[in-house]
């Protein structure tokens, strides 16, 4: 399913000119088209992994590949772009379904972390893959088929996704269950943080920062986090239970996957702008331009096991974190002398992200009883989400703070270029300083967990 979330977002982002026309749909009506679908997946993973964690993850991975394949073929009869993004955020509501549950899955089908790794490793691989050829397929189907060919691309994929769960994977036993009930308040208080966290960062970069709106959104996602932590700190039945995710081998994973979706949001905005507003090349060239990030994660796969068996868990995860980290200094530092730089920090930032998205996922599911994998599947999902949105909320909000003037406009004077250079310069810089903050939290709580294993096993050897 991570094939599904990666290959839909990648494959839709070519066809949304042409949607704009057909469904004479604003600029604001197609950012929601995307948009839609990313803040409800975002905004219900925790509540239906909470739910999928005590009626059976592959009953709820049924459900959502059911839901998936039907919302796609209703997009045959789309006509309006208000059509289009109710499907899109029902389809939102189908990955929040099926994408924690993949990783769930094959983390309880095996014991061994090495076989979880190279699970994990094989998933996301495929998912890479999706992303990588979205937007050429994109462009190849829309050359002699119609744009909703594009999303009904999903319906195959589900059904055999379905049909492979249901004959492949058996029912989720009794003892592997989470039997407290769901907490309402909690679900709720925790849909709504998530949903404003995810809009107020697309806000700030739709409206800028003089804009009243994206203030009032920001502070309510404070109060309305502030507010679920209480209410699952005092809950008899918390949705997500606070003392998990304090684990240090939790907090771990949820710290390095923080900064690789800092470092992938930012290369990707930062530098998509830069090779085509201040180098002045086109789409098919930046397209190209992108490639040293596209070719590491795909075919970096291979190194991740052999390496993880090498030097361990806790020493991948700290280099390719610090890899992710001094990938964004380069970019920050070096990307205004030449394309070279910025290569080299696509390259390095996509081996870094490569590894530690695998290894920080399966450290979370490690520190997590198995009766809450599907939640430690999706709190690295949100982890991802959020930290994303908020590397580009970050880049767009200080682009629109040093440079002045209409920034998709050409022929920019050399006081604009400079402008831009040196916001690209501070948005990397910063994003640099927030994800080796994240890293350096990372890597302390391993040390603690390690620590804490090392302990237990010496106990138990002297007793």
């Amino acid at each position: 399913m991570f094939l599904f979330e990666m290959l839909d977002n990648s494959i839709l982002n070519v066809a949304l000119p042409t949607i704009g026309r057909e469904l004479s749909a604003s600029a604001t009506a197609l950012q929601w088209v995307t948009s839609a679908y990313a803040v409800v997946f975002g905004g219900l993973m925790l509540t239906l992994a909470a739910l999928a964690d005590r009626v059976g993850r592959r009953k709820i991975m049924l459900v959502g590949l059911a839901l998936l394949g039907g919302t796609s073929l209703t997009t045959a009869f789309v006509t309006t772009a208000e059509q289009l993004i109710v499907v899109r955020a029902v389809m939102g509501i189908a990955a929040a379904m099926t994408t924690p549950g993949s990783l769930a899955l094959a983390f309880r089908l095996f014991d061994d972390d090495g076989l979880r790794v190279r699970a994990t490793t094989l998933i996301s691989t495929v998912g890479l893959v999706g992303l990588a050829i979205g937007p050429t397929v994109g462009g190849f189907v829309l050359a002699f088929a119609p744009w909703q060919a594009l999303l009904l691309v999903n319906v195959p994929i589900a059904a055999l996704a379905f049909l492979g769960i249901r004959s492949g994977i058996p029912a989720d036993r009794a003892d592997d269950l989470h039997r407290a009930p769901v907490d309402a308040v909690g679900a709720l208080l925790g849909t709504a943080t998530i949903v404003l966290a995810l809009v107020a960062p697309t806000l700030f970069v739709e409206v800028g920062t003089e804009s009243y709106l994206p203030w009032p959104t920001t502070a309510a996602a404070i109060v309305m986090g502030v507010l679920f932590v209480v209410r699952e700190r005092s809950t008899r039945y918390p949705i997500l239970d606070i003392k998990l995710v304090a684990r240090p081998l939790v907090s771990s994973g949820l710290a390095f996957k923080g900064a690789a979706g800092l470092a992938t949001a930012g290369l990707g905005y930062l530098v998509t702008l830069q090779l085509q507003l201040d180098w002045g090349w086109t789409p098919a060239q930046a397209a190209v331009g992108m490639l040293p990030q596209v070719i590491v994660l795909i075919v970096g796969g291979a190194a991740i096991g052999p390496l993880v068996k090498r030097i361990g868990f806790d020493k991948a995860a700290w280099l390719s974190a610090g890899a992710v980290v001094c990938a964004l200094a380069v970019y920050g530092l070096l990307s205004r002398f030449g394309y070279l730089w910025v290569a080299i920090a696509l390259a390095l930032g996509a081996a870094g992200m490569r590894v530690v998205g695998v290894v920080a996922g399966t450290n979370v599911m490690r520190g997590l009883p198995r009766n809450r994998t599907t939640m430690g599947a999706a709190l690295v999902d949100t982890a991802g989400e959020v930290t994303t949105a908020i590397g580009i909320a970050v880049s767009g909000t200080i682009l629109a703070t040093l440079f002045t003037g209409d920034i998709a406009t050409s022929n920019w004077s050399a006081r604009q270029t400079a402008e831009f250079r040196e916001a690209v310069t501070c948005a990397g810089l910063v994003l640099t300083v927030v994800a080796a903050a994240l890293v350096g939290w990372g890597i302390v709580r391993a040390r603690i967990a390690d620590n804490a294993a090392t302990s237990s096993a010496a106990d138990a050897d002297t007793e």
